[in-house]
């Protein structure tokens, strides 16, 4: 256990840095935009290029890790709607609820993590459970929440719409990029390689600290919502609209091509409607997968039992932070997204260190 929370326990604690440092005024809210094109469009691209390059293709798209990861995201997303929705929680927001309860924070924190807890071998399936969420699950709640509001035009007009975005964001492509360079041994020039290099260095210490930052600022969002819906549009009025970035990757180009909406009406947000969608997050989420993968291992599909507990730590990550922002542009509730989003990020440091501890024990 020790050694685990050696390597947990900075990454959490990076994003309570970035928490604090927003909340205490170090950081102005008005970086934090900054900080999100900075992971999204350089150093994460840049990070997951390099990963791409080393990894095989077979490992970057495996077809079984996709199956089993995309089921199981299938499988919440439905439970998390039947769940949820009711006169209080119309489908737009069941739909948002059902986004941070399948859409991991894979992006800004489970890649690093993962990799730092068991090595290079992790990156292929935790990088097919990113690809699977920035172009499936995403597109597939937005497109629902998107229909809400379609006046006519229906749920595959919102959904396609949702797929267009998905595929021009960077993170797919830089992918995509690292997997052609690594197939056929291309090696970027000096300087380049080392621009690539360092930029991928500093992706995982400032995702950590945006995501803290976020955190803040949706909360700051919920609770001005709260106490006040006039002060709570006047705010969403005032502050910036920067695109999400890594785990958020898919829904945040979905935004630049789809129309704002007006906020929705603030409320106040019951425990009731945002704890159970993290716990369904932190608990329900990663049993699926790993039944899920336990099954198809029994049925003889080629899944390592490696594989497995990667694809099952994926999952017992943390809600995608930045989808609180998603729930903004859309006029959605956010607060009841952002409390879901940070009691999953509190509560992961100890479900999610307590579960690698056990597959640990296991090996």
């Amino acid at each position: 256990m020790q050694a685990i929370l050696a390597v947990t326990l900075p990454f959490f604690a990076l994003v309570l840095g970035g928490y604090l440092a927003a909340q205490r005024g170090v950081l102005p809210a008005s970086a934090i935009p900054g900080l999100n094109a900075f992971v999204l469009f350089f150093a994460l691209p840049c990070m997951l290029f390099r990963f791409g390059q080393r990894t095989p293709v077979l490992e970057l798209l495996n077809p079984v890790v996709l199956a089993v990861y995309l089921l199981a995201a299938l499988a919440i997303v439905s439970f998390t709607l039947r769940a949820t929705l009711s006169r209080r929680v119309h489908l737009k927001d069941a739909a948002f609820g059902a986004l941070v309860a399948a859409f991991p924070n894979t992006g800004f924190m489970g890649v690093p993590l993962l990799v730092a807890l068991f090595g290079p071998a992790a990156a292929g399936p935790v990088i097919c459970t990113v690809l699977a969420d920035m172009i499936v699950t995403s597109s597939l709640c937005l497109g629902l929440a998107q229909a809400h509001d379609a006046s006519g035009q229906g749920w595959r007009v919102a959904a396609g719409r949702a797929l267009r975005g998905a595929l021009s964001n960077p993170l797919p492509w830089a992918i995509a990029a690292g997997a052609v360079a690594g197939a056929t041994g291309l090696v970027l020039p000096g300087p380049v390689d080392t621009i690539v290099r360092m930029l991928g260095d500093a992706a995982s210490p400032v995702a950590l600290f945006t995501i803290g930052a976020v955190l803040w600022r949706a909360n700051q969002h919920a609770r001005l919502a709260a106490a006040s819906p006039l002060a709570s549009s006047a705010a969403a009025a005032a502050s910036p609209r920067p695109s999400p970035p890594a785990s958020e990757s898919a829904p945040a180009s979905s935004v630049s091509s789809s129309p704002m909406t007006t906020a929705a009406p603030a409320r106040a947000t019951p425990l009731a409607l945002y704890l159970p969608v993290a716990l369904i997050k932190l608990l329900l989420h990663p049993l699926v997968v790993w039944l899920l993968g336990l099954a198809a291992q029994r049925l003889g599909a080629p899944l390592s039992s490696f594989q497995l507990m990667v694809l099952t730590l994926a999952a017992a990550l943390p809600s995608a932070s930045n989808v609180s922002l998603l729930a903004e542009r859309y006029g959605a509730d956010n607060g009841r997204v952002a409390r879901i989003i940070l009691a999953s990020t509190v509560l992961a440091f100890g479900s999610f260190t307590g579960l690698t501890w056990v597959f640990e024990a296991a090996r």
